[in-house]
């Protein structure tokens, strides 16, 4: 009796010393990863110069960073194109005290910021840095698609979904674009029965381009993708909340009452995709008329059948390349519908908003509408390339106000980069908006809406062509930027065909960033008919 009482004390005790072991091994790695990795990192960027705010346990410089956002945005702002200060006060603030290239903390993660374009390219374009990985709230909203995916998998996705994006197949889209602009732009006319009208527009473009992406891009009515919409809208509630907290390992495995209601919406995204893609399934017809636009979703859907045919048929083969799977599709469409949406729209919005504040370049792209356009409503697809200073306008448009303000890539392994060693799993910060902004790339009136700096293409504009990326470098540079300019420049023309249009006065000039950059208050637009508009000619000519 008393040697099994003995052999269970020493179990007890042998259990609690590896318990005790395991313990301390998980508090030392903590410590490691939240503290001496730290320490380490800002020494070795020290050595070589480059300095930045103190690091702080676990929170890293988050409560400072949020802190000086929240106070930039408190409170509108003078109608200028100065927005730096406002939406990267972060970087406006320690840029001032550590210079261009200083390091950051984004909890236990380090953060360099680069603003120097030679850098930006070699960064973008080298295979020695990836995208770092979103917050996991954010990723469900942006999808595991060709926003996140990396390496093999991202290449043969990109490879299937480019001729989407091809020119040509994207002229083909054009009458179907159009048809929704028209729609839209009715319903403006009747709205203005004494001739005047105020708008707020960019809810009307968020509408607008949901509509043109259902329906040319998944080949489907709107009202099958509006539910999405709406659900991804409630998503992205959460995973804009997200910015604000620091990311704790493990945390989004936890069922809180935020993870529980983002799990929901997932998985209502996911039913309401998987719907949309079995009717598709269903109708696909295996001939593909050339003239016919090549939609993502129906490319999606005859690679995975191709590929699962093939499979079938090499039953015996070990290959392990990549196949697309339903899984895959559902999250192309997740990202698509976020990306799509909100890029567009708020080109659109800001674009509005910049012709509303400068009358003379709006009088400029309306007469060049009515003479490329002569006596037609509607322009054709060959139209769109002969719109030279709306081209220019809509790239101003995204210097000035880019969707994205910033992003992000990780050093994959220790690099060099201008000089400086950088060690393995560092973030590269680039402020695009900032770079868009800087004197010193675009001259002195670098924070002025002057669209004819574009006069001679977006490579030429600014002393260096890495300085224009409102849509990425390389070989990751946004695949759905020629459906956004083409989006924007027909709504746009046809606006300016019917309406002449200038700021409410109860506009507040707020660009602010909740992702994306976007107008705080909105954007409240008078708009008035013009007294022989184009319009009045026979739509479908």
């Amino acid at each position: 009796m008393e040697s099994k009482e003995a052999s269970m004390e020493d179990y007890l005790h042998w259990f609690w010393l590896l318990f005790s072991f395991f313990v301390l091994l998980f508090v030392l790695k903590l410590v490691v990863l939240l503290w001496w990795r730290p320490r380490k990192i800002e020494k070795h960027f020290y050595k070589q110069g480059i300095k930045g705010p103190p690091y702080h346990f676990l929170a890293g410089n988050k409560k400072e960073l949020v802190g000086l956002m929240l106070k930039a945005s408190s409170q509108p702002m003078p109608l200028s194109h100065n927005i730096v200060p406002r939406v990267l006060s972060f970087y406006h603030h320690w840029k001032k005290i550590y210079g261009a290239t200083f390091l950051i903390w984004f909890g236990p993660t380090a953060r360099l910021t680069i603003s120097d374009p030679v850098l930006i390219r070699e960064t973008f374009k080298s295979e020695l840095y990836e995208k770092s990985e979103s917050h996991p709230l954010v990723r469900k909203l942006e999808g595991d698609g060709l926003l996140t995916l990396q390496g093999e998998k991202w290449a043969h996705h990109r490879k299937i979904i480019s001729p989407t994006f091809h020119m040509e197949n994207l002229k083909i889209m054009i009458p179907m674009m159009e048809k929704c602009v028209v729609a839209m732009l009715d319903k403006w006319s009747t709205m203005s029965k004494s001739g005047k009208v105020e708008i707020e527009v960019s809810k009307w473009f968020q509408t607008l381009t949901e509509e043109i992406l259902t329906r040319t891009a998944f080949g489907s009515s709107y009202e099958d993708g509006k539910a999405i919409f709406q659900l991804q809208a409630q998503q992205m509630v959460y995973a804009i909340g997200s910015f604000q907290e620091v990311l704790i390992p493990g945390y989004r495995f936890l069922p809180t009452k935020k993870n529980r209601s983002s799990w929901k919406l997932d998985k209502e995204i996911r039913a309401s995709l998987m719907k949309l893609i079995e009717r598709r399934r269903e109708n696909s017809c295996d001939d593909m008329s050339s003239r016919r636009p090549k939609d993502l979703l129906e490319l999606m859907i005859k690679a995975s059948a191709r590929e699962e045919s093939e499979i079938r048929s090499n039953s015996s083969s070990s290959s392990s390349s990549p196949t697309i799977t339903i899984d895959d599709i559902i999250e192309e469409c997740k990202s698509f519908f976020f990306a799509g949406k909100y890029t567009t729209a708020n080109l659109l919005t800001w674009t509005t908003i910049l012709l509303a504040m400068h009358p003379r370049w709006q009088e400029l792209a309306r007469e060049e509408v009515v003479r490329v356009c002569g006596a037609r409503d509607i322009p054709r697809k060959d139209d769109v390339a002969r719109f030279k200073t709306l081209s220019m306008i809509i790239y101003e448009s995204l210097r000035l106000y880019p969707p994205a303000v910033a992003t992000v890539r990780q050093a994959k392994v220790d690099v060099q980069l201008g000089g400086c060693k950088i060690p393995r799993l560092t973030e590269l910060l680039i402020p695009i908006v900032a770079v868009h902004h800087d004197p010193g790339l675009w001259g002195h009136d670098a924070t002025e809406f002057n669209p004819a700096r574009f006069s001679q293409g977006a490579a030429r504009a600014a002393k260096h062509p890495a300085a224009f990326i409102p849509f990425g470098l390389g070989d990751r540079r946004c695949m759905g930027q020629n459906l956004a300019i083409l989006q924007a420049k027909l709504a746009i023309a046809m606006i300016l065909q019917r309406f002449s249009f200038d700021l409410a006065p109860s506009y507040q000039h707020a660009p602010t960033v909740l992702m994306l950059l976007y107008p705080a208050y909105g954007a409240p637009i008078i708009f008035r008919k013009l007294s022989n508009p184009t319009n009045q000619h026979d739509h479908g000519s």
